[in-house]
């Protein structure tokens, strides 16, 4: 797992491009703290950088850029690459060399032999740079499930740039324009979602998308290589169980491949014992890292330790205390890349598992978003009925107290985006006029213009919720949370539940049988219930989540840093007028690391 960076710019020397590039993968040094590399092709005014973090071939054979076929082809990688192995040995039959055991040479191979159709072959999470020598062009590349990150910008003047991180591209100095819109989406959702990043040239390749790059006529263009759809064609629940069984187990067996220390993070939750379960199945003595807290209302401590005691593990269990929270939360904020109202947590256990000795971790991240995990899919039906409500009558929520029905208002957004905002906003377009001193109106206008998201009306109404909880929640939330968080550590977070293989077969199963029984998440509890403590899996589910608003309440740092924004929201906080997210959403705002102070 790495940090990547580079730049294409016809109009800037070789010496200022590779200065850029420098001061780039210097800022995402966190994230590859065991290698730097860099490679500059004078003609195509091109340089790439790398951002190491060994965990596949320890050795300096590992170095990135990596080249291949007499320096045609040159590499940058971010990712994990499972099948690796399996396409080393078909590549080795089509004539391939190989001087190294890294799965970054096995892509190189793979693209000189298939060109773009290798990108479909490939399975795992990644986000990487190609460079064509022979036919000038650059390929960037992203994983199907949108795991690993890769931003870029493009125009005709300066050509095109890309980054692991935001934060990176903010760097160079004609990238660094603010978007204007960016609060008013952090507001309503809690993250930006894509395509929107703080910068107003700067956005997200799509998931299971690549950039095609002509150097030689500084243009490009995008295309999909590969999509998830929901097709419903499977059944029956004795085999649907089967195959999720076999499918889950293939998917954890090969995340585990790993050179450097490995682990799992065990919440005590269903889908994290799962996954501790299966890889202890396939590893010898798997470690496990765990938070709990002295309020045993948020500790999850007594169900670590029951799943635990049922494995030949190496278990860490962490203390997480107030002090601890108050201590780090400027960290933790300095970390972002994009601002997002959560991923204290995800900093807290990367930390520990570094303290662990451990650098790649297991994450039961995917379980809620495709078997129903969430409330929202409890809501959902209500939800539709609501949404046929004349708009008219639905904006005039505004004028209650209550922040539900205040939510009421967003389902005047048709479609896919109302129902979510319905379901998970954070303020409402008076609220957020209100505090960005803008018009109602323009709030409208903005949130009603991204992001652009298929008609989803032909699914399942589970299969709705599952898609906005997938494509927009994990997407934008959860696995940008995960992976800069971590990565500020130098962790790697693997993520099974989001293999190829198995998030195919999750799609295919009927919605009747995906989403049936009298518990969240049934199916998977009924897959694994035999193997499983009873405690794990008949216990009230309980989210992985910390004292935030006891903390925050006392919190010195966030009083009285900032300005009159945040110490009124503070007060709401403490009158219990506003949840602690919203008040989380505030805090960032106004500090230092978006506002551009």
């Amino acid at each position: 797992m790495c940090r990547i960076a580079g730049i294409a710019n016809p109009t800037l020397t070789n010496d200022a491009i590779a200065a850029l590039v420098a001061v780039m993968c210097n800022t995402l040094k966190n994230g590859g703290p065991d290698d730097e590399g860099f490679y500059t092709n004078e003609s195509a005014k091109l340089t790439l950088g790398h951002r190491r973090l060994s965990i596949i071939d320890l050795s300096s054979s590992g170095h990135q850029p990596m080249h291949y076929q007499q320096d045609r082809y040159t590499i940058t990688y971010n990712g994990e690459l499972y099948n690796y192995l399996d396409l080393k040995n078909q590549l080795i039959s089509f004539n391939c060399k190989f001087t190294t055991n890294t799965d970054t040479e096995v892509i190189l191979a793979a693209f000189a032999t298939w060109g773009e159709l290798s990108f479909n072959k490939l399975q795992g999470m990644f986000a990487f740079a190609i460079w064509d020598n022979q036919a000038k062009q650059l390929f960037l590349v992203r994983d199907a499930s949108g795991i690993k990150p890769l931003y870029f910008a493009y125009s005709v003047n300066n050509g095109l740039a890309f980054a692991s991180e935001v934060k990176a591209l903010q760097k160079v100095p004609y990238l660094n324009i603010p978007n204007p819109n960016w609060q008013v989406y952090f507001m309503a959702y809690g993250h930006l979602p894509e395509p929107i990043t703080i910068l107003k040239d700067v956005q997200p390749l799509t998931k299971g998308n690549y950039l095609k790059y002509d150097a030689c006529n500084n243009s490009f263009s995008i295309h999909c290589y590969k999509q998830f759809y929901f097709i419903e064609k499977l059944q029956n629940k004795n085999e649907v169980i089967q195959k999720l069984y076999a499918s889950l187990n293939n998917a954890v067996k090969s995340h585990l491949i790993s050179d450097a220390p490995i682990g799992v993070f065990l919440s005590g939750g269903l889908d994290s014992s799962i996954i501790a379960l299966l890889a202890n199945k396939h590893h010898q003595k798997i470690n496990t890292s765990s938070i709990y807290f002295e309020n045993e209302q948020y500790s999850e401590q007594k169900y670590q330790n029951e799943i635990q005691a049922t494995l030949n593990c190496t278990h860490a269990q962490h203390l997480l205390t107030e002090t601890d929270f108050h201590q780090y939360l400027p960290n933790i904020i300095e970390a972002m890349d994009l601002p997002s109202c959560d991923g204290i947590n995800s900093w807290f256990i990367s930390k520990y598992a570094k303290q662990s000795g451990l650098k790649a971790v297991l994450s039961g991240i995917g379980g809620d978003e495709l078997f129903g995990g969430y409330p929202s899919f409890n809501r959902i039906n209500i939800t539709k009925n609501l949404q046929s409500i004349p708009a008219s009558v639905l904006k005039l929520s505004k004028l209650t107290d209550s922040k539900q029905l205040k939510r009421l208002a967003y389902l005047s957004i048709p479609g896919a985006i109302g129902k979510y905002l319905f379901l998970r906003g954070q303020f409402v377009p008076n609220e957020i006029a209100k505090q960005l001193n803008a018009s109602e109106i323009e709030v409208w206008n903005i949130l009603q213009n991204q992001p652009i998201v298929p008609n989803i009306e032909h699914l399942s109404a589970k299969n709705q919720v599952s898609w906005m909880e997938t494509n927009l929640y994990m997407q934008n939330q959860l696995l940008r949370d995960a992976d800069v968080m971590s990565m500020a550590h130098g962790i790697e977070i693997r993520v099974p539940f989001l293999d190829t293989n198995f998030m195919e077969m999750a799609f295919q199963i009927s919605s009747i049988i995906k989403y049936a029984g009298t518990r969240g998440k049934q199916l998977l509890i009924d897959a694994f219930k035999n193997e499983l403590p009873t405690s794990i899996w008949n216990r009230p589910k309980m989210g992985f989540t910390f004292p935030f608003k006891e903390w925050l309440i006392h919190q010195q740092y966030s009083q009285n840093t900032f300005g009159s924004n945040t110490k009124d929201a503070h007060q709401k906080l403490v009158n219990n007028k506003i949840h602690w997210s919203q008040f989380f959403t505030i805090y960032l705002m106004e500090s230092n690391k978006f506002n551009g102070k």
